[in-house]
């Protein structure tokens, strides 16, 4: 019914953890407290499961989709170590720069410093699909990961040839190519010297260290979660007090936490924006009633 089988969900777990983080055994005492003050307290669930990640071409395809939904990246370094990462995606407040470039500093032991990350900028990258579904770090952050395997690899050709050791032999990590067993080592930024300057490269590679990668995912990603929100109301003014919110949710891998935690602090913010204070309302003419922010209010 939902095109594609749900990945990996503990659904119960993240229930129960937030009902322990909101301690909902001890609700009951705190709604009698309420209500000796002649207030009324509440207690809200919500639990989701969501597909992002979007998506795989061939379920786009099915659905009569014209348009492949893959995404493309653009890995360059330069004769001095430095990386340009282009990536098809574009980003409008995700902070994209920040985590395509953990993911690059991560994968190729790069100093983060030493990243440049370019986005959606069809002039100078390779095609891509954008930024829309939650897609841009499981879908581009992949294409950058699998660009930067092709990297990896050239760059065994390259540091094989200069330690004078098999291909086979060389293990990366770090930013380190090695060969195995040995102390012999040649530091990544020196690779890409020696592919822009290539006195000493392997006869059959080519110069330069520049790789492109396209990648369209098999399936959707599916995050999941359960909130809680408590809420306390006057009932004489219909004022509403946001008592305790809780979020629990399973994100997968989180390249950086700090990130992630203001996207949902956001989503929470304009969840409650429009549960409670954002509405566009109209008479029976159809007129719109709620012209103005003094009559839709977003939270603030």
């Amino acid at each position: 019914p939902v095109v594609h089988q749900y990945d990996i969900g503990d659904y119960g777990a993240s229930m129960d953890k937030a009902k322990e983080m909101a301690d909902v055994a001890g609700f009951a005492a705190r709604k009698a407290e309420s209500e000796a003050r002649g207030m009324r307290r509440g207690l809200g669930y919500s639990s989701y499961i969501e597909a992002c990640g979007i998506a795989p071409s061939a379920a786009v395809g099915a659905l009569g989709g014209g348009v492949g939904l893959y995404e493309s990246a653009d890995l360059r370094f330069n004769a001095t170590g430095s990386v340009t990462v282009m990536t098809g995606t574009h980003n409008h407040g995700q902070g994209h720069q920040t985590a395509f470039a953990q993911v690059v500093a991560d994968k190729l032991g790069v100093p983060f410093e030493n990243i440049t990350v370019v986005e959606g900028d069809t002039d100078k990258g390779p095609f891509g699909m954008g930024t829309y579904g939650s897609r841009s770090i499981a879908v581009g952050g992949s294409a950058i990961s699998k660009a930067a395997d092709k990297i990896i690899a050239k760059g065994k050709k390259i540091a094989a040839h200069c330690l004078e050791a098999a291909e086979d032999d060389i293990e990366f990590s770090g930013g380190n190519f090695t060969v195995a067993g040995t102390d012999k080592v040649m530091n990544i930024a020196e690779v890409a010297f020696t592919a822009y300057v290539p006195h000493n490269s392997p006869e059959g590679v080519e110069p330069g260290l520049h790789e492109i990668a396209f990648y369209d995912p098999l399936n959707f990603s599916f995050p999941a979660g359960a909130h809680i929100c408590e809420v306390e109301i006057d009932p004489d003014t219909g004022t509403v007090e946001i008592v305790k919110y809780t979020a629990v949710d399973d994100f997968g891998t989180i390249i950086n936490p700090m990130i992630v935690e203001g996207q949902v602090h956001g989503g929470i913010a304009q969840g409650i924006g429009q549960a409670l204070l954002e509405a566009a309302d109209y008479d029976d003419n159809g007129q719109l009633l709620t012209g103005s922010y003094m009559d839709y209010t977003m939270p603030r």
